[in-house]
């Protein structure tokens, strides 16, 4: 990151504050501007020629790139898929801490798996449990495919929003 006086280009292609385009400038004359306004004048690339400078304030620029150096960490890590067991005949208490549990997941950027294992004839419980599971997270989440019935168990994805 350049900024203020480190940026040795004649002229520099301008951005004010509020992203509107300010022209072709004469760096000196981007600097008073940035004294003036009592921001930085940032270099955004140098490999344009004039280079794109934006007129910013410190600790906004500083928030924005953590921001998406976060963006590119959780993109290259990926989505990782963590499964949360439950039964068909699950109490209210235990169905508010595994909503709980799989919205902290859903909100950090990863999916969830919810798997439901059958003893007997629960099938039908098994999938309204999912169903309603699905619907109470729709706020951070999104149904991947349907809901899954095979031989022993329901299963569903939920994607972050």
């Amino acid at each position: 990151m350049i900024k203020n006086e480190k940026i040795k280009a004649s002229e520099v292609q301008l951005t004010g504050l509020n992203g509107e385009d300010l022209g072709i400038v004469p760096t000196k004359t981007a600097l008073q501007m940035a004294k003036e306004q009592r921001v930085d004048l940032v270099c955004l690339s140098l490999n344009a020629s004039p280079p794109p400078c934006q007129l910013v304030g410190s600790a906004e620029f500083k928030k924005q790139q953590d921001q998406d150096k976060k963006k590119e960490r959780v993109a290259e890590k990926g989505i990782k898929t963590k499964e949360i067991r439950l039964t068909a005949f699950i109490e209210d208490h235990d169905y508010d801490t595994k909503k709980r549990q799989a919205e902290r997941i859903l909100k950090g950027g990863d999916a969830v798996q919810f798997v439901v294992r059958l003893e007997k004839k629960e099938s039908k419980e098994a999938t309204a449990l999912v169903e309603h599971l699905v619907q109470d997270l729709k706020h951070c989440g999104k149904k991947e495919k349907g809901i899954q019935v095979s031989g022993k168990q329901v299963a569903a994805v939920l994607l972050p929003l």
